[in-house]
């Protein structure tokens, strides 16, 4: 289980850089994602008084609030084994008139979490600064990206995921505590929930080709998966639901012929009569840890 480093310090020159503490890893050999100090200093101010000060040693409540939060428009997110997925976050903004938004040292982005909260997340991955466009004298558009690479996660951290907004006003004058010094936080948790999901892939093969009609067409294909583990892609689980479609020539829609289930390695193997020219394609509905996908048709003529 990876557990959230806490920041000592951070220089003044880091605060609104994303570069701040490595993850405290065990059982985890790779190289750990970075958190920003915007997160860590939310993550700080996180189950204390709001009302908190500066001379009691904790960041103070920063008057702002978030709304119209979304993550990935509303889809769940599909991540492989080699590309960094980049996540489109956005969220309204509404502030103190005395807030300014656009001063330096401010933050304010979306961490996407897997974990009981915010402040007791276990995995997770911070937006950049988000940019944000006044609407009015007190209120914001804004939105940010976040880059989640498949090559820091494991397969267990696909699954049930959460996001919180969160905003920082870095305005500290220690040296050197910049980070709990006079620093306002505001944090809304959770905001969204959503499923991280391994990408899929389905092959399909329609044989003989040509065929006589009536005869037997033999379907066979796969599914795999990719595998945070090894980097590389792996047969489904033996038992996984996919369904036989087809479409014939001249018709834009596919229909359902019949179920079936993956064998050893993700195997796929089935019959049907060939009746007319047309498209055969698996298609698979997905599950809370791997993302649905469809087989590109393979054609079969019938004579």
């Amino acid at each position: 289980m990876r557990i959230r480093a806490t920041v000592a310090a951070v220089s003044g020159a880091l605060v609104l850089s994303a570069v701040a503490a490595p993850l405290a890893l065990a059982d985890d050999s790779r190289v750990p994602a970075e958190l920003s100090a915007a997160s860590e200093a939310a993550h700080a101010a996180t189950g204390k008084s709001a009302y908190a000060t500066a001379e009691d040693g904790l960041p103070y409540a920063l008057d702002a609030t978030f709304s119209n939060v979304k993550v990935n428009n509303g889809s769940n997110i599909k991540v492989g084994t080699t590309n960094v997925v980049n996540v489109p976050v956005s969220f309204t903004l509404t502030h103190a008139a005395d807030v300014d938004i656009h001063a330096s040292d401010f933050f304010a982005g979306v961490e996407l979490y897997r974990g009981e909260s915010f402040e007791n997340s276990i995995w997770w991955f911070d937006s950049n600064d988000a940019t944000c466009t006044d609407t009015s004298a007190t209120a914001a558009s804004c939105k940010a990206t976040v880059a989640i690479d498949p090559y820091l996660l494991l397969n267990e951290d696909a699954g049930a995921w959460k996001a919180a907004a969160f905003a920082v006003a870095f305005n500290g004058e220690d040296p050197e505590n910049p980070v709990l010094d006079n620093v306002g936080v505001a944090v809304k948790d959770k905001t969204n929930s959503f499923n991280l999901q391994r990408y899929s892939k389905l092959t399909v093969n329609a044989s003989p080709e040509p065929v006589k009609k009536g005869a037997t067409i033999t379907v066979t294909g796969k599914l795999t998966r990719a595998s945070w583990d090894s980097n590389t892609y792996a047969g489904m689980p033996s038992g996984q639901s996919v369904v036989l479609q087809f479409r014939k020539k001249g018709t834009t829609t596919y229909s359902n012929v019949k179920g079936i289930k993956t064998t050893t390695g993700g195997a796929l193997k089935t019959t049907v009569t060939a009746s007319a020219d047309g498209y055969y394609r698996f298609t698979y509905a997905g599950i809370t840890s791997t993302a649905p996908v469809s087989a590109a048709g393979d054609f079969i003529d019938v004579q």
